[in-house]
């Protein structure tokens, strides 16, 4: 269908001399072609039509005669490479109020681009230049979609966006304005897709929200102000026409033209309430890269911010801030800053380079982070204030002007699986404040750890090394848990406590300390157990005068001086610890006061420090003795394994398994008995497989089976730390490893039982995390194959599965008990050992019923056994409460007789 053509020529041949007259004669959905000249023209377009310049010579001008040069209330519109200049810059040039419109290849200067109402319009290429307040604005519901177009110099905002109004933008660029280059506030929503903003006179973004913009790819650079600004709205004035046209006025939308969408932003993918920067870069600005206040919520993912003033990215108020695979560099002051009462979280984030702290939070502000690394920081890399609250998990913070982490004030700090490198001061400093360090290392800084505090920190598997002077210090009045983990190559002391400190250390290994291995100063009390410490340059441990504290199942060896040092009128009190391989083993002060018990020595030259007369194999190891001027005591170990034995033999059924331990005490007995005599043990693993259905006595055996073992000398403990998939596999790339290291460290000495270990290999998922489980623990069990026994636990059916899964386990675990589920009248047996435990009593006729019960109950795949027997015996004991309550005066027998009819009604006899 051929559509109506009207010419329009200012001189010279033409159907019509100006292009209104065109358009009135023109009938809806003509092209009116407009040849090249001036046209001093106000224009109103309320039908369906199209303006289009000729080809040729010249450019086609529409100057407005007053007011807009183009006005469009209604219809569909299209205007081709025109030049179009309003009447005054601080007024709309080309004002669209409704209907839709296409604009493509236009200039439009003099004034702004305004869309107002339910206007829809397509900008295609196109240039607004030479405005004022406003290059382009977008109000009400109206929604614009702009390519390939540029807005520059704008005396005010390059676009604005009000009231519920939307746009999309694509490659376009917004440049030299004295204002913000983009301006949302209302309800407005927009998406941007690879546009460029920049040399704006304040933010090239802000936003008020609850406006919602979603940037993808875009560039925001050379500002004044911050790259992104987001506030709370304030009353944000509305920019009117002369008549009144801008503004929300409760029209309807209509159709959109083609491109246009009504949906606005949530159509490209704004689905979600956050403002959103998707592979945006950040740089050059005035002030803060990213300024986010209020009650905002912003997400930046896969983002650079680089060579912002300020902070690259600041939180604050209550603002809530997401950052995934986040890039800031190169930055003068904070890399990231959270105060006031903000939120902030970070994942895969890199921040280097920075003139302030890496990290900075302070007032009562909440962060997160994770997977991330801070590097080459002027100040701290991370610096908690106030009342913040930090969680650090598997990141790295390296090469800080002064401390690698700091946290004061009242700031809490948990870190996790952490990398701390080469802090010029402390590693880690917590000064008044508490914090929680699990599985991290410090490296390379002046001093590790630094606490003074009057909480009690936690430090737990950390290692702290190369350390240019002390390892660990605690400070004056503080109380700190160091558990597990290795000091090692510091250039003093490993270890320092000063004053009236109150430390608790256990299981904490110090080696090649250039000075003393462990310093405790005047005052302070620690408590200490299962340290060892080896190669110091000085002592091994030293106690100033009035030093105290209470060291137990330590190790001190290859000390340059004598492994203990006691200053004048301390009073340490040593149990159980072996002194090895040093030339002189104690030095003391005519006035110390040290009081040693069952402590050992072994391969000293110079021996003064009291011990018992056989040297003892590892410290804590049977055969110690009370070596304080008193004569050594019986082996206790004889003793105690009738006793285990006895207790073993009570346990009700499970008479293959007792056998079976049985015979593997008696083994253990004669290994003993050769090592003793100097012979080599037999080739034996201690380390087990029980198969058995839940209930049937696993834990139960595997904790004696412990103690038997520490009975003969052949743990030092013999505790159990019960584990299970979730205690041993991490949830990403890196975790499993040290995951499973920690808790194999909480069983040294004694037995790790592993409950539902099949589980560590699920069906079909050959890359899932728990084969780098197994792998650790195989790998843990031969380098501790003395220290630790392990016990895998699981259904029959399935420990096949597990044990397959490493080549390493079937050599490691040679031998399976089966736990056979119990009978009938061994349920019964354990609900009447219940009773008496709890000191009630079973007459004949009750223990029948349960027989009964017990006899008849089908055994699903999932029975309970022993623990159902208690889950019986406590439904029992409620019925009987019930029934008791009801008797006005209740005697003895009452108060402690089951009788059948207390049996639950699915229990009790017909």
């Amino acid at each position: 269908m051929t559509r109506e053509l009207q010419r329009v020529a200012a001189r010279g041949w033409g159907t019509h001399r100006t292009i209104a007259s065109a358009v009135r004669a023109a009938a809806d959905g003509a092209v009116v072609s407009v040849q090249p000249g001036t046209y001093t023209e106000s224009l109103v377009l309320d039908r369906d039509v199209t303006l289009v310049a000729e080809k040729g010579p010249g450019t086609v001008r529409l100057t407005a005669a007053h007011g807009p040069a183009v006005s469009v209330p209604a219809g569909r519109v299209a205007l081709r490479e025109l030049e179009i200049t309003g009447a005054d810059p601080a007024e709309p040039a080309v004002l669209v109020r409704g209907g839709e419109v296409e604009l493509e290849r236009c200039e439009i200067s003099g004034g702004r681009l305004e869309l107002a109402r339910d206007a829809r319009a397509v900008v295609r290429g196109c240039t607004v230049r030479d405005s004022r307040r406003a290059g382009v604005h977008v109000t009400g519901t109206a929604h614009g979609t702009f390519e390939d177009c540029v807005v520059h110099t704008v005396d005010g905002h390059g676009i604005t966006l009000v009231d519920t109004a939307g746009a999309e933008l694509r490659r376009t660029r917004v440049r030299h304005t004295t204002a913000c280059g983009i301006l949302l506030g209302g309800t407005s929503t927009a998406v941007l897709d690879d546009c460029d903003v920049a040399h704006a006179g304040d933010a090239a973004l802000l936003v008020y929200a609850p406006a919602r913009p979603l940037l993808r790819g875009c560039r925001l650079h050379d500002t004044t102000a911050q790259g992104v600004r987001v506030e709370d709205a304030p009353d944000v004035p509305v920019q009117r026409t002369r008549a009144g046209a801008s503004g929300t006025d409760g029209a309807s939308g209509t159709a959109s033209t083609a491109g246009a969408s009504d949906a606005g932003a949530e159509s490209a993918g704004q689905d979600e309430r956050r403002i959103r920067l998707d592979g945006c870069e950040i740089f050059r600005t005035g002030a803060e890269g990213v300024l986010v206040s209020g009650g905002s919520e912003v997400l930046l993912r896969a983002c650079t911010v680089r060579e912002t003033p300020g902070a690259g990215v600041l939180a604050r108020g209550l603002a809530r801030v997401e950052l995934d695979t986040v890039r800031i560099v190169d930055v003068p002051d904070a890399a990231l800053a959270a105060t006031e009462g903000a939120e902030l979280r970070a994942r895969a984030c890199e921040l280097a380079r920075s003139g302030g702290n890496g990290l900075l939070a302070d007032g009562t502000s909440v962060v997160e982070m994770v997977d991330s690394s801070i590097a080459a920081t002027g100040n701290c890399g991370v610096h908690l204030a106030g009342n913040a609250r930090l969680r650090l998990a598997d990141c790295r913070v390296a090469d800080s002007a002064q401390d690698g982490v700091r946290v004061g004030g009242s700031a809490e700090l948990v870190a996790e699986h952490t990398r701390v490198e080469r802090g010029a001061l402390a590693g880690v400093r917590v000064d008044g404040a508490d914090a929680v360090l699990r599985a991290c290392e410090v490296t390379g800084a002046e001093t590790g750890v630094r606490v003074a505090t009057r909480h009690r920190p936690l430090l737990e598997d950390c290692v702290v090394t190369g350390a240019r002077r002390t390892g660990i210090e605690v400070g004056p009045d503080t109380g700190v848990l160091i558990r597990g983990g290795r000091v090692a190559d510091t250039g003093s002391a490993g270890v320092f406590l000063e004053e009236r400190s109150q430390a608790w250390i256990e299981g904490l290994e110090i080696s090649e300390a250039r000075g003393s291995g462990l310093v405790v100063w005047t005052g302070a009390d620690p408590r200490v157990r299962a340290v060892t410490v080896a190669g110091s340059g000085k002592n091994g441990i030293y106690v100033h005068e009035e030093g105290a504290g209470v060291f137990e199942d330590c190790e001190i060896s290859r000390s340059a001086f004598p492994a203990l040092y006691v200053g004048s009128k301390a009073a340490p009190v040593l149990r159980r610890c072996l002194v090895r391989d040093v030339q002189e083993d104690l030095s003391a002060a005519e006035d110390a006061v040290p009081v040693f018990e069952d402590c050992a020595v072994r391969d000293v030259a110079v021996g003064t420090m009291p011990h018992r007369p056989e040297e003892a194999a590892r410290p804590g190891g049977p055969g110690s003795s009370a070596v304080s001027g008193r004569p050594a005591e019986q082996d206790p170990a004889p003793e105690q394994l009738p006793a285990l034995m006895k207790e073993l033999e009570a346990l009700v059924g499970l008479e293959r398994v007792k056998q079976e331990v049985g015979s593997l005490t008696k083994v253990m007995q004669m290994v003993k008995r050769r090592e003793e005599a100097g012979l080599q043990p037999p080739p034996l693993s201690r380390h087990l497989v029980f198969a058995g259905n839940p209930g049937t006595g696993k834990t139960t055996v595997a904790r004696l089976y412990g103690r038997l073992l520490a009975a003969l000398g052949l743990l030092a403990r013999g505790h159990l730390v019960e584990a299970d998939r979730g205690s041993l596999v991490g949830e990403y790339v890196g975790h499993t490893s040290p995951k499973t290291t920690a808790v194999f460290r909480r069983a040294m000495g004694g037995v790790l039982f592993i409950d539902e270990a099949y589980a560590l290999v699920p069906h079909g998922q050959s890359t899932d995390f728990g084969h780098e489980a197994i792998a650790t623990l195989v790998k843990l069990m031969e380098d501790h194959r003395d220290d630790v026994v392990v016990i895998a636990a699981g259904y029959p059916a399935d420990m096949r599965r597990f044990m397959e899964s490493n080549p390493g386990l079937e050599s490691r675990f040679t031998r399976t008990l089966t736990f056979d589920d119990y009978a009938a009248d061994e349920l019964v047996e354990i609900v009447r050992y219940q009773a008496v435990r709890h000191q009630y009593r079973l007459p004949d006729e009750t223990l029948a019923a349960l027989l009964g019960y017990f006899d008849g109950l089908e055994r699903a795949e999932h029975f309970g056994n022993g623990r159902a027997a208690r889950q019986v015996f406590q439904r029992m004991t409620e019925q009987h409460a019930e029934r008791v309550a009801d008797l006005p005066e209740p005697d003895t027998d009452d108060l402690t007789i089951i009788r059948p009819q207390d049996l639950p009604e699915s229990l009790a006899p017909p």
